[in-house]
């Protein structure tokens, strides 16, 4: 029985729909006017607190605030219900349009430096939203007509933590309130719901539990470290992938994890991507000041241009398809590193495809065949896709708008071929070429990027890069930059929180475990492990002497897909009694079978 099969999966009620906030207007509005209720609550109750930024962000708001102690639970509870007396008021939110200089000196006269300077980046109309005549603050809106259309009940102060003014580790900390304001209780409900089962899923507690990768202080964070099953299970999906490319035509390539910095100064990353990459390695002083010396790579792309590029191509070798498991390093800052899915080393299922530019569509709708078929493996189906354009006013970007106007082009040519559901991201594509990302919805709707197809003019141009073609001219070829997994870590996060660590058969770091009744049975437990694991299947044999219903519960918790119980009788009949996590207890079947089964499913993707 599949896990989509189950009994339980069937009886799930239907899920309510929490929309984000970029996608409600209504939530935008309720939002807004409850991060001012909130900050007005602050400054009645703590006078010295000054405000800063408040946005909203997807599932609700925050608002930064300096204040000279910190605020505890016991303050969210009060500053709650100060909200809740503000909204009662029933106060009018009043939208005002003023000159620079009359905002100015409003400030100035209520000392708010902070306003100062965000009122030097704002453009011109300057409003000013008031809550009646109580509060006001600089803000672009939208908001309610009333307090008195938020409902408090749908309304919930959340958590306290730290934040530098415009995130500049240099300059003042502050304190961030986060807080959540849903049109209804009921919605509020929901996403508290949510919040708890993503604690149960949280992929940090799970892969610790289920001893997968561990964080080490001494070695530094965001730069994860695989235990033998963590290491076993980046390897299945690694072989998995591997196995798909070389029926489709993919070289293996391996590459080093540094160069030197000119490489990335002319594929352009060193001058738009520098800020992301870990500092230069120089010789000496001079050398750093002429920016000689090495880097590690935060891309795998410059590399294997060098590996295209170090002998002439024919048109005959067209496409070269170059792909390698490639771990890349960025500099991330502390405070936006969390577990797997941001990390600052990691590696990605990367793969660059040079092709003829009349190769170009078929080669892109090939690719997005593999993603697609690598997503059916996983089991991950509720995607949709993002055209990841450039943003025209954006000095972000290199290359002609004739070669961004081709590459958009063939991209979104492959999504209506295909005829597949999409959207466009303006200014969310790659500096030197767009993208086709793929955005993965998971059990509790976040939002995740797995695979990408990115179509580039722009490199082959920066390396000068040729083929020969049919005709005896040398021409240009157009690559496919593409990664189905995005990256091994970020996949492994994800899917640890989507099964909630219960991997599926192909895909657990172990398969089977066998359970004896007692020591008489372990010579042959051992016996029918050694039959398994001759035939590639991952199996653990309990030798701990716990009680049996310790045992599979050990089993349980461990997730183990398939427990084989062994006794006396199934000694004898040489069987098993199988239970299994997807449809429980099985029944007593025989070794030869069970091994021909879990063969077949593990082949199949399937359950035992």
């Amino acid at each position: 029985m599949s896990v989509s099969e189950s009994p339980a999966s069937q009886e799930q009620p239907e899920k309510m729909y929490l929309p984000r906030t970029s996608e409600s207007e209504s939530l935008k509005k309720i939002r807004h006017t409850a991060s001012h209720v909130m900050a007005m609550a602050v400054q009645k109750l703590f006078p010295k607190a000054q405000v800063t930024i408040g946005p909203w962000i997807e599932n609700g708001f925050y608002y930064d605030f300096d204040n000279p102690e910190p605020f505890t639970e016991k303050d969210l509870k009060s500053i709650q219900k100060e909200m809740v007396k503000i909204i009662n008021r029933k106060l009018p939110v009043i939208r005002e349009e003023v000159s620079r200089e009359e905002a100015e000196g409003r400030i100035k006269t209520i000392n708010e430096p902070y306003k100062l300077e965000i009122l030097e980046d704002i453009e011109e109309p300057i409003t000013i939203y008031h809550l009646g005549d109580q509060w006001w603050d600089l803000c672009a809106g939208p908001h309610l007509e009333n307090t008195s259309e938020l409902n408090p009940k749908a309304i919930e102060l959340e958590s306290v933590a730290g934040a530098y003014w415009r995130g500049d580790e240099t300059k003042a900390q502050l304190q961030r309130i986060y807080a959540t304001a849903w049109e209804t209780p009921e919605h509020l409900a929901e996403y508290k719901r949510r919040k708890e089962e993503a604690l149960r899923r949280d992929h940090r507690k799970l892969g610790k539990e289920l001893g997968l990768f561990i964080f080490s202080d001494p070695v530094g964070p965001g730069l994860p470290l695989w235990t033998p099953k963590g290491t076993v299970l980046r390897s299945v999906l690694e072989d998995f992938l591997k196995q798909e490319q070389l029926k489709r035509g993919y070289q293996q390539v391996v590459t080093p994890h540094i160069a030197r910095v000119d490489l990335f100064k002319t594929s352009g990353h060193w001058q738009k991507y520098k800020e992301d990459m870990f500092p230069l390695m120089a010789e000496d002083e001079q050398a750093a000041a002429i920016e000689q010396g090495f880097v590690l790579k935060p891309m795998n792309c410059p590399f294997h241009i060098q590996i295209y590029k170090s002998e002439l191509r024919s048109y005959r070798e067209l496409p070269m398809r170059l792909a390698e498991f490639g771990t890349v390093y960025r500099y991330e800052q502390s405070g936006e590193l969390g577990g797997l899915t941001r990390v600052r080393g990691f590696t990605v299922d990367d793969s660059h495809l040079f092709v003829t530019p009349e190769q170009l569509d078929s080669e892109f709708l090939k690719v997005v065949d593999l993603i697609l078929s690598v997503f059916k493996s996983l089991q991950l189906k509720n995607f949709k896709a993002r055209l990841s354009f450039r943003d025209p006013a954006s000095d972000k970007y290199i290359g002609s708008d004739e070669a961004w106007e081709k590459s958009q082009g063939a991209i979104r040519r492959a999504v209506e071929t295909l005829g597949m559901n999409y959207f466009e991201g303006i200014g969310e594509a790659a500096f030197y070429g767009p993208k086709l990302d793929f955005i993965f919805s998971d059990a509790l709707d976040r939002e995740w990027q797995l695979g990408t197809v990115q179509v580039d003019y722009n490199l082959p141009e920066r390396f000068d890069l040729e083929y020969v073609a049919e005709d005896g001219s040398r021409k240009r070829p157009v690559m496919i930059h593409r990664a189905p997994f995005g990256s091994l870590e970020r996949l492994i996060g994800i899917l640890i929180e989507e099964y909630a660590g219960d991997f599926p058969l192909w895909l657990a770091p172990v398969q089977a475990r066998l359970l004896t009744v007692s020591d008489a049975q372990l010579p042959f437990a051992q016996e029918v492990a050694q039959k398994m694991r001759s035939l590639g299947i991952r199996v653990e044999v309990d030798t701990s002497g716990d009680r049996m219903g310790k045992m599979i519960r050990n089993a349980e918790k461990d997730k183990i897909p398939v427990m084989a119980v062994v006794g006396a009788k199934e000694l004898e009949s040489n069987s098993l009694s199988i239970r299994t996590r997807a449809a429980g207890d099985v029944g007593v079947i025989p070794v030869e079978e069970v091994l021909e089964k879990m063969k077949n499913a593990i082949a199949n993707f399937d359950n035992f």
